[in-house]
């Protein structure tokens, strides 16, 4: 494990050398970072990291990003995630999984409460359609292992909610 420092990360470029795959859930919040502070995470340095890692040998490169990512979204969440994608898939990696997953159903150490609320809502909705709006976070976390141990049919792969649920239960 290395730390670095993303607003200098050309500084560390040796600890993206050497690793055949590369996982990436960067982000942040607009509400934490404003909107300049969230494009500059959420896009800038994931797209950096994700060319870093391509010069240190990366052939896979798995990257969260969100439902809805559409780069002509007329809503800056959306259009921000469409942009990485597109910029990432641009890198030139072997392989690239984009998991475009719903609301993420995790603990969170600080507190934002409207997402709180929509957790709950949305964990009792999740019993009646279980893929539809929401995803547990351990269930991304195993669909993006997952997505690099089975062979690849496509170049790029992008995977919906539906299909993280299912392979995240692989």
């Amino acid at each position: 494990q290395a730390v670095v420092d993303f607003e200098r990360l050309s500084e560390h470029a040796a600890a993206f050398q050497g690793h055949d795959v590369g996982f990436c859930c960067l982000g942040t919040t607009r509400a934490k970072a404003g909107a300049d502070g969230f494009v500059r995470v959420d896009r800038d340095y994931v797209a950096q990291a994700a060319e870093l890692a391509r010069a240190g040998g990366c052939k896979h490169f798995v990257l969260q990003s969100s439902r809805g990512a559409n780069l002509h979204s007329h809503f800056l969440y959306l259009r921000v995630k469409g942009e990485v994608e597109n910029l990432v898939q641009a890198v030139g990696f072997d392989r690239c999984t984009i998991l475009r997953p719903a609301v993420l159903l995790c603990k969170r150490q600080e507190s934002r409460p409207a997402e709180w609320m929509a957790q709950q809502f949305l964990g009792v909705v999740a019993r009646v359609f279980p893929t539809a709006y929401s995803v547990p976070v351990e269930t991304v976390a195993r669909a993006m292992v997952a997505s690099v141990l089975q062979p690849g049919k496509e170049k790029v792969e992008v995977l919906e909610n539906g299909d993280i649920h299912k392979l995240g239960k692989a």
